[in-house]
């Protein structure tokens, strides 16, 4: 036996019933921060600071593919090579 039961509710309502967080003002700063970022422009430090959360061991790990792709390209990591 079957049983179809549809439920015509908003997401709000849904959220409500379910019990979860009403997370509005953290949606509200997080666009906030996403428009400042567009008119600004993406910087380097915020590239990196991405980065850095992304991959695993976090600056460290950064750190460790920059000297290793420096040894790789006999520079010193940072993009420029080493002076003899």
């Amino acid at each position: 036996m079957k049983f179809n039961i549809d439920v015509d509710c908003t997401p709000e309502e849904v959220r409500r019933l379910v019990g979860l967080p009403d997370l509005t003002g953290v949606h509200e700063v997080y666009l906030n921060q996403m428009k400042t970022v567009m008119t600004k422009g993406l910087t380097p430090d915020m590239v990196e600071g991405m980065v850095r959360n992304w991959v695993p061991m976090g600056g460290q790990g950064v750190d460790f593919v920059k000297d290793l792709i420096g040894q790789f390209s006999g520079g010193d990591g940072s993009g420029r090579k080493k002076k003899d």
